[in-house]
């Protein structure tokens, strides 16, 4: 049996997505598309049981992970580089609460009866989404950093995304998006994807990150699958040549609830949630402290402007801390440093509010006369073109405008 497969897999999970697909509006055609997709993906299992018991999850995952489109010249970039290459000096698109291309108007009313049981507010949806794209559709374009947020459902049996109060799907769990990344790297073998997970607070009224919780991660972490797909170095970032075909996980959680073996069993790099300074423009972690690996993050993802500011005021004071982070990553005394860059950013309880989408791609007035941070961000990418090393820079809506993943990548 293929280490793809699993031992248990929720019924009434996959009689509520094949019920979704078939009652959806037209449809047949879409409902065929998804499989015949999903079956091209798992296409070197050939046709047999674990086949079947690999689309069966990829059905399930595919509210949050999607469905796979037609590769991209970008679907496997990091083909082009040796793997002598240092994955610190290299140049790498990501996404930011990546899970929320989902969470559209429609989403969250159908999903309202579930999220009103769980005691806390709810805003409107545009507080909450930040992509336009699919998790595999941003893997074709050629993201390779994923920032998933995580927390139980309202059972507490399973681990689900969520982007503060919104959970993006009662359906996909956690586990069913990571079995998302390993049938891609299947077909994307020169690939590696990092995939940053923290526990999401202020969910549900009264959770918490606790044992249970703690467990539930760690099981989907250290499963037969997960121990082929997951690089299993901790707290090292090499050479792009081991890690092909692999994830490496950027650990934004903590399992100080369980037994220190556990902790100690799972792969990656520890960014501690603890030294994770909130909406900071400038801080590092060392993720290493035998070897002095240090990360530099840069996080400002409100921007500390007043109340009354407009979306420019806040759209430059977040791109004044992202450029000064790109200049930092390209200093040559920080050449051996991981840099992680999230060009992202809300102020959504101004006076105007400054919503993700706003933020990233203006309003399209002119209160905003030179776009967002995404349009400001390529202009400067477009100049420093083949110049500099980057790092790690995270998106909001990474596909506009056009060319924007080119740009990080260099090209």
């Amino acid at each position: 049996m293929t280490s793809l497969s699993r031992t248990r897999v929720p019924l009434r999970v996959l009689a509520c997505a094949l019920l979704a697909l078939l009652l959806r509006p037209a449809a047949s055609e879409p409902a065929v598309d998804a499989v015949a997709s999903i079956d091209a993906m798992t296409s070197f299992l050939g046709a047999d049981l674990p086949k079947l018991s690999l689309n069966k999850v990829l059905l399930e995952g595919s509210e949050v992970f999607g469905i796979c489109g037609a590769d991209t010249p970008t679907s496997r970039w990091m083909a082009w580089y040796p793997d002598r290459t240092p994955i610190v000096n290299m140049n790498i698109p990501g996404t930011h609460d990546s899970m929320t291309w989902n969470y559209t108007a429609e989403t969250a009313a159908r999903l309202a009866p579930v999220t009103n049981l769980h005691g806390v507010t709810v805003y409107p949806w545009q507080v909450y989404r930040t992509q336009s794209r699919s998790l595999c559709d941003s893997l074709n374009a050629g993201i390779r950093f994923f920032d998933l947020r995580y927390a139980a459902d309202i059972t507490g049996t399973r681990l689900v995304l969520f982007h503060a109060q919104a959970l993006v799907s009662e359906i996909s769990t956690l586990d069913d998006v990571m079995y998302g990344f390993y049938a891609w790297l299947e077909t994307h073998r020169t690939e590696t994807v990092i995939v940053s997970l923290m526990y999401e607070g202020s969910t549900i009224r009264g959770a918490s990150n606790n044992a249970n919780i703690q467990l539930q991660l760690h099981t989907i972490l250290s499963s037969p699958a997960a121990k082929k797909y997951i690089l299993q170095t901790r707290d090292e970032l090499g050479t792009l040549g081991p890690t092909r075909g692999k994830i490496i996980l950027f650990k934004r959680f903590t399992l100080d609830k369980l037994p220190a073996d556990y902790d100690a069993s799972l792969p990656g790099l520890h960014m501690d949630p603890a030294r994770w300074a909130d909406n900071n423009p400038d801080f590092s972690i060392t993720y290493n402290t035998a070897t002095n690996a240090t990360a530099y993050i840069e996080d400002l993802y409100e921007p500390n402007t007043p109340v009354t500011a407009n979306a420019t005021v806040n759209i430059g004071a977040k791109l004044n801390a992202t450029l000064a982070h790109l200049a930092k990553a390209a200093r040559p005394e920080y050449a051996g440093s991981l840099f992680v860059t999230y060009s992202s950013g809300e102020r959504n309880y101004a006076v105007a509010a400054v919503v993700p989408q706003i933020m990233a791609l203006g309003n399209g007035t002119e209160y905003t006369p030179q776009a967002g941070v995404n349009q400001q961000l390529l202009t400067y990418l477009q100049g420093v073109k083949g110049k500099v090393r980057l790092g790690i820079v995270a998106v909001d809506f990474w596909d506009e405008p056009a060319g924007l993943v080119a740009a990080i990548l260099g090209r």
